[in-house]
């Protein structure tokens, strides 16, 4: 075994700490540029249309590239790929600080997220190989999921106060320190293993069918609310996704090799889980978008208030990730404790909508997000460990990076579905003479009912898909190939 290797074993939490160091500032970015916009628009004189791809040239490759780097983790070394993406991300980043014109700056944010998109994928997978023993793995990975839920916030906070102060380019330079100092940890502390290698049966054909239908499918779903959804463009471009992964799945059954073992759908816990993850994503994604635009737009917040007004949430998603769930997981198992949190989310999405004109954030806002927030710390850490519960060691990778391209598709799809929505109610109540606090309000309902909807479908699929802990448990013991103990196991 090598040094580095060998030091990760000794020192799993340092490990995860690095891990969590990286993820925390890649998920940050996805937040911390919202904010900034009017101030990048100014700056640089992006248009109406071109000032959303400052988010979009993002959004692509990094839907795009997960799945392709998950395997590439497998097969290479996932410290390895880890590093690598952080190194890319930290470059674009200092690029994208220094960029004066458009063109530099979404090039640059497209690099970033290939960046992102690299060391993103084999997060999950490098967490739940570090920690073999079911109760720390479930602290690690609730520890991940809170990561994953703090970074937004923290994005809203530190975007606003850096965009107000020293300026929207501050809000790319932050990363360059960091970045660099997570890469020099994950150097030394992660597995630096080369992983099971490149050989000619590997599946280069399904890599390229994947990473094309994944990409054209979020540039379809980012597009959709400048064409409509029944329009021709997102009709032939949404067909073609859909030809390219069927094209995809087709040779994932016929590959020597396949990038995507179809093997790992046959287990209820993976399939059902990535199911739901999907629909709980799609409806309980808007959330912070609408409710910051609540607060601004109609409570009159400005962008530090705001920020502090979904501090909250995260709060109550880190103590139930970090110290609740881990404990209910060990106790009641996975599945329960997923049931008990989508039925949260639901209620707290339901009490947003019922948010009014006349009313504020303590009588509104606040109450709904103490169910938002005990349902998404105790849903996200048992939905990672169902998701990652029947993959094999070697294919924890691909296995990781299918559960974040379902987070990042659901999210994107949910996020344009329910704004869409949204704008067209609002527009409606604005055509028939209402106010417009008035018309935006009662948009902003229309998406928390439908996205509580969703969190209702989820948990339907989640209590009829999903076995008990005593029904995997039988499963696993059946199965003649070694896998990798779930999270949710129980006594």
């Amino acid at each position: 075994m090598s040094r580095v290797g060998s030091e990760a074993r000794r020192s799993p939490w340092l490990a995860l700490s690095v891990l969590c160091i990286g993820q925390l500032m890649i998920i940050l970015d996805g937040t911390i540029v919202n904010v900034a916009l009017p101030s990048i628009q100014d700056s640089l004189g992006f248009s109406e249309s071109g000032l959303a791809w400052v988010v979009n040239a993002y959004l692509v490759p990094f839907g795009g590239l997960l799945l392709l780097s998950g395997r590439l983790g497998d097969l290479l070394g996932r410290g390895r790929v880890f590093a690598v993406g952080l190194v890319v991300f930290t470059v674009a980043s200092l690029l994208c600080g220094l960029a004066q014109s458009p063109a530099v700056l979404l090039g640059a944010r497209f690099l970033q997220g290939v960046g992102g998109a690299v060391a993103s994928s084999v997060t999950l997978a490098m967490v739940v190989t570090l920690f073999a023993e079911p109760g720390q793995r479930a602290k690690a990975v609730g520890v991940y999921s809170f990561v994953q839920s703090a970074g937004g916030t923290i994005g809203l906070l530190s975007g606003g106060v850096l965009a107000q102060t020293v300026g929207w380019h501050w809000i790319f330079f932050v990363n360059v320190p960091i970045g660099v100092v997570a890469t020099a940890m994950a150097l030394r502390v992660l597995d630096a293993g080369r992983g099971a290698g490149l050989d000619r049966n590997t599946d280069f054909l399904g890599a390229a069918l994947v990473t094309a239908a994944l990409t054209l499918a979020v540039y379809t779903i980012v597009e959709t609310p400048n064409h409509g959804w029944g329009s021709a463009h997102t009709l032939v471009l949404g067909a073609g996704a859909v030809l390219l992964l069927g094209a995809f799945l087709v040779r994932q059954a016929r590959a020597a090799k396949p990038l995507l073992p179809l093997r790992l759908f046959r287990s209820r816990s993976v399939s059902g889980a990535l199911g739901t993850h999907t629909l709980m994503i799609s409806g309980i994604f808007g959330f912070q978008f609408f409710v910051v635009l609540h607060m601004q737009k109609v409570l009159g917040f400005d962008q530090v208030r705001t920020g502090w007004g979904v501090v909250p949430v995260s709060l109550l998603i880190g103590l139930m990730s970090l110290f609740v769930a881990p404990r209910l997981i060990a106790r009641l198992g996975a599945r329960t404790v997923l049931l008990v949190g989508l039925a949260l989310l639901a209620l707290g999405l339901l009490l947003l909508g019922q948010v009014s004109v006349d009313g504020g954030y303590v009588t509104d806002v606040l109450p709904a997000t103490l169910p938002l927030g005990v349902g998404f710390g105790l849903a996200m850490p048992a939905l990672a460990g169902l998701a990652m519960s029947a993959a094999a060691p070697e294919d924890s990778g691909i296995a990781s990076g299918m559960f974040n391209t379902v987070q990042q598709v659901g999210s994107a799809l949910g996020l344009a579905v329910l704004s869409t929505m949204a704008v067209a109610h609002t527009d409606t109540l604005l055509g028939q003479g209402e106010p417009p606090a008035v018309a935006l309000t009662s948009g902003y309902q229309l998406a928390f009912r439908v996205g509580a909807g969703l969190v209702v479908v989820a948990l339907f699929v989640a209590a009829t898909v999903l076995r008990s802990a005593k029904n995997s448990r039988q499963q696993r013991d059946a199965e003649p190939a070694p896998r990798a103990e779930p999270v949710g196991s129980t006594r």
